[in-house]
Order: C-alpha cells, then sequence, then structure tokens
C-alpha cells in the first residue's frame, strides 16, 4: 500500500477512536449518575424501614416487661378493736373527760359511751382479741373476750372500718354482746402406743430436766447437727415424766433399734418450783444412734391424727 492511502486510513481512524472513547465516557458518566441516586434514594427508603420496625421493637420490648402493681395487705384489726373494747369498758358518761372515754370517743367519734352504776362490777382484768372476720368493702367484725375477775367472760363483736392503705382503722359502731365460740371437737391423738420405762423414757427425761432445770448440758442430749438451747433462765427446780406414748411401735420393744430409726412421742410432764405443780405436755422426735437415743426435734402443738411433721 502506498504511504499516502496509509495515511488516509490513519486520518480516518483517529476520528473514529475519539468517538468510541467519548460513547465509553458519556456510559461511565450515566452509570456514575445511576449510582448516585440510587444511593440518595436508599436514604429515605432505609429510614421509612427503620420508622417502620420501631413500633414492633418498642411493643415487643413492652411485652417482655410486664408491669407489676402492688396493692396493700388487708392488716387485721383485731388489736385496734381490743383496744378500743378496753376502754370503752372502764369509761363512763358521766365523766367524758377522763382519759379511757378520751380514747373509746377518738376511736369510735359516733359511738354513745357506756353508764355504769355507782355499785355495777369493777372492770374487767383483760380483754382479748378471740376472731376476726373480713367482709366486702374494707369492713371488719371482730370479736372481743373479757374476763373479769371473777372468771366470767363476757364477747363483744366490733364492727371495723379499715382504710384502702390498711393502715387506718375506726369503730364504725356500738359493739354488740354475743354467745361465746363453741367448743371444737378435738381430733384422735397419734400417739397410741405406750412407751415402757427403758432408754427411750429415760432419754426423755434427762433431756427435760437439763432443758427446763439447767440440771446438766442439754447439747450431750441432741442429735449430730441439732441446735437446741435450754430455758433461761430455768423456770423449775425439779422434772418428772409422768407418761410417754408413741407414733410409732418401736420404742414398745424396750430395746433402741437399728441407727437412723425414728420416733415421735408425747411426754406428760410434771414441774415444779417453789409456787407449786404445774403439767406441761412435749412432742419430740428422738433418732437412734449408737445404741441410744438422741433428740433430733422438739415440737409444740399436738400433730394431727397420723400426720409427721
Amino acid at each position: 500500500m502506498s504511504p499516502g492511502m496509509q495515511a488516509s486510513e490513519s486520518e480516518a481512524g483517529a476520528p473514529m477512536a475519539a468517538g468510541v472513547a467519548l460513547q465509553a465516557m458519556r456510559r461511565r458518566v450515566r452509570l456514575s449518575r445511576v449510582a448516585v441516586w440510587t444511593v440518595i434514594a436508599a436514604g429515605p427508603i432505609a429510614l421509612c424501614v427503620a420508622i417502620a420496625s420501631t413500633p414492633t421493637t418498642v411493643q415487643a420490648a413492652a411485652e417482655a416487661k410486664p408491669t407489676t402493681v402492688r396493692t396493700a395487705a388487708a392488716v387485721d384489726p383485731g388489736g385496734y378493736a381490743q383496744l378500743f373494747v378496753s376502754a370503752w369498758l372502764r369509761s363512763s358518761a358521766d365523766d367524758a373527760t377522763s382519759a379511757q372515754a378520751r380514747l373509746a370517743q377518738a376511736m369510735a367519734p359516733d359511738v354513745d359511751l357506756p353508764a355504769p352504776a355507782a355499785d355495777a362490777p369493777s372492770a374487767p382484768q383483760s380483754v382479748t382479741a378471740v376472731r376476726s372476720a373480713q367482709s366486702e368493702g374494707g369492713a371488719w367484725s371482730v370479736t372481743v373476750a373479757a374476763q373479769y375477775a371473777d372468771g366470767s367472760v363476757r364477747y363483744y363483736t366490733v364492727p371495723v372500718a379499715a382504710g384502702r392503705d390498711g393502715a387506718s382503722f375506726t369503730v364504725s359502731g356500738a359493739p354488740c354482746v354475743v354467745a361465746g365460740p363453741a367448743r371444737a371437737a378435738v381430733p384422735a391423738s397419734p400417739y397410741r402406743v405406750s412407751v415402757p420405762d427403758g432408754d427411750l423414757s429415760l432419754a426423755v427425761s434427762q433431756f427435760l430436766s437439763a432443758y427446763l432445770t439447767g440440771a446438766g448440758e442439754v447439747d450431750r442430749y441432741l442429735a449430730p447437727g441439732v441446735k437446741l438451747s435450754a430455758v433461761s433462765p430455768a423456770p423449775y427446780t425439779a422434772v418428772s415424766v409422768q407418761q410417754v406414748s408413741a407414733v410409732e411401735q418401736a420404742p414398745a420393744a424396750g430395746q433402741v433399734p437399728a441407727d437412723g430409726t425414728t420416733v415421735r412421742v408425747l411426754a406428760q410432764v410434771e414441774a415444779r418450783d417453789s409456787s407449786g405443780r404445774w403439767p406441761l405436755a412435749y412432742e419430740l422426735t428422738l433418732k437412734a444412734r449408737s445404741g441410744r437415743w438422741e433428740i433430733a426435734t422438739l415440737e409444740s402443738g399436738t400433730a394431727q391424727d397420723g400426720g409427721a411433721r
């Protein structure tokens, strides 16, 4: 090819190459613009997504932490009614300025004071709340026993209004005299096995003597791990066990059984001091160990029929 033709082709190719490069540049610019707008658009979209998801997150957190509502516990106004009856029985309408009358009027503003005769029996020796019953609206009915020097007892029922906070009371009406509570049936005793004189009754006697008179150390009669202190100061000078009864049959044999055997017993005791003789009763659990009986528990009250505690 002649030099002139080569020059013509070179001159013609230069504009074509320049055009291709220019178009490539324009495409890059357009792509750059699309990318920029995409990024800009992504901001609001992401923000909208975050706003839309926020209530769900807050709701979940609220459900995970339930609110605890505390209400005031109902407080038995038995002591309040007891104090009122004591003051009311010791007051008189003829002397409304006495300390007892003013106390009764402060506790029950709408209740009249009694007017005892001049030769009326003296005020009760003691007043004790024996029963409280709550009804709707914060109202209570309290039964109070008044014991007099001649041994007689009179029962009063007192209506008491209680505040919602459980810390305020008012006697809302005059007391009424009612019959005393009936005698409840006593369940059969579970201690039906008579325990003869022997190792078990001796262990009970020695322990109670140390426990009530201070004669000897209480610890020497206790099972390992049991902590029990003697009554201090010692209330009695002598203690004698009158009878021991058991729930289980093991003590009836007289011999100490295998280690770990436990028995529950009721010990009828006569305690003495300078003032006289006093019948007492103690529920005990004993455990056998190394050929001897040891005190495992000292209980109070009589267990229900057949029930272990």
